[in-house]
């Protein structure tokens, strides 16, 4: 036992033991090290430290960069789309806010290789694109970019896109959509253009845009449509560049139907026509067509415009022989040259015996009323036999190349739709094809 004049060692409290140990402060590690002091077994941290600290936790297995439009990126077309590249994701989510922190609605390109604001971008303006990537262990990766879009281009810089149809229009079943733009875009864009316009179908029918020239553009089913399908189209294309300092002016779109399936067949050796409805012969119909020396085309053409009056003058065509001046009922073009159906009463005893026409399809005033109220624009007719092949491009001539060779007209590499195929049990109908050639280049009667 100490004795009185033995000093006595201070009774630490625990702050002044931590102090004295030099690990005030020094929080949960600065405890452990001190029970060390006492013989504990020290604990051991995940991956081994040496000093003692946590270490970071294990990062996301996804990851996400954005390449389009870069950071602070100045001068972005209105008509841009957010691309990225995500790598070990099981989901991803963009984000596309402008400098308000309102969203942008949007969803990814069909194509999957960007993602598409619901419509064209404000000029002038900023916006904040994040896309978050997120593995299978749950932990998500995110990228952002913030740009500024262009200013409004000029008016004369602005290229307009207008559709032949009208919104809910009624088509035949062999109708193209057809789009035109106020210039001929470079083959260089054709293809970035062509990418926004977007073509969906209710029930799903396989198609392809092709280029019909540098300013027009069809849309044709491999088969013909079938009665009752919903169509609609989204023009995506404002503020998109076109080449040469030329934009989309804006977004549009289209909605229309199809009709009932009727199809039109012209056979030149029988001088008669079969029309046919959901593909079963309903009516034959006595023709006289194009006279030897003015023959009608032989492929498949579609109506493109139809006239109850119309007048058919052709007085300023070189030969003399060639010119009149009649008054025409129930006239339905099917070619830019010049051949119509129409009510042709003066030539009723040669109707399913002999051609007279100047290549017209002749036929009687109440066989042109019932063809005239029974068909469509874009009702497709076939007519066989004749001496002189459908020019292509004389008229909506689509379905006068087999497919192969149709698909060829894209700017982007035809792939078959991974969506189902139609019913197999159902029959489509199909048209034959006829090699182009010359045809009249007047109306012809």
């Amino acid at each position: 036992m100490p004795t009185p004049d033995t000093p006595t060692t201070p009774k630490l409290t625990r702050r002044r033991a931590l102090t004295a140990l030099g690990l005030a402060g020094a929080g949960v590690a600065g405890v452990t090290g001190l029970a060390a002091c006492t013989g504990d077994k020290s604990p051991i941290w995940n991956g081994g430290n040496d000093g003692g600290e946590k270490p970071q936790e294990t990062p996301p297995k996804a990851s996400v960069t954005i390449s389009g439009p870069a950071a602070d990126a100045k001068d972005v077309p209105a008509g841009t789309e957010i691309v990225f590249a995500a790598t070990e994701a099981q989901t991803t989510e963009v984000s596309l806010k402008d400098a308000n922190g309102a969203e942008v609605k949007g969803a990814m390109h069909p194509d999957g290789a960007g993602w598409l604001p619901e419509k064209a971008l404000a000029y002038g303006a900023t916006y904040t694109a994040t896309v978050t990537a997120t593995g299978d262990d749950g932990k998500p990766a995110t990228a952002t970019a913030t740009f500024t879009t262009m200013a409004k281009p000029a008016a004369s810089k602005q290229v307009g896109v207008s559709s032949f149809l009208a919104d809910n229009a009624v088509i035949g079943v062999g109708m193209v959509l057809i789009f035109k733009t106020g210039r001929t875009i470079p083959k260089a864009q054709r293809a970035a253009f062509q990418r926004r316009l977007l073509v969906s179908t209710e029930p799903f029918q396989e198609g392809v845009w092709t280029w019909y020239s540098g300013s027009e553009l069809h849309w044709r089913p491999k088969v013909f449509w079938k009665a009752g399908t919903k169509v609609f189209v989204h023009v995506r294309a404002g503020g998109l560049p076109l080449g040469g300092g030329y934009y989309g002016r804006r977004d549009s779109t289209l909605v229309c139907s199809v009709g009932p399936d009727i199809q039109l067949r012209v056979n030149d050796k029988t001088h008669q026509m079969t029309v046919l409805k959901d593909g079963k012969a309903v009516k034959t119909i006595p023709v006289s067509l194009g006279r030897p020396t003015m023959p009608s085309s032989s492929g498949t053409m579609i109506i493109i415009e139809k006239k109850r009056k119309t007048v058919f003058d052709t007085m300023d065509d070189p030969n003399p022989a060639n010119r009149y001046r009649t008054n025409i009922d129930y006239a339905q073009r099917l070619t830019w040259g010049g051949e119509f159906i129409h009510a042709a009463p003066w030539s009723v005893q040669h109707q399913g015996k002999r051609n007279v026409s100047h290549g017209c399809v002749n036929v009687s005033m109440a066989n042109a009323a019932y063809l005239f109220n029974n068909t469509l624009v874009g009702t497709p007719l076939t007519t066989a036999g004749t001496p002189r092949k459908l020019e292509y491009g004389n008229g909506w001539t689509d379905w006068d190349k087999p497919w192969e060779e149709y698909v060829k007209g894209s700017a982007i590499p035809y792939e078959p739709p991974a969506e189902p195929t139609p019913d197999p049990s159902a029959e489509p109908s199909t048209a034959p094809s006829a090699d182009p050639s010359a045809s009249p280049s007047t109306p012809a009667a």
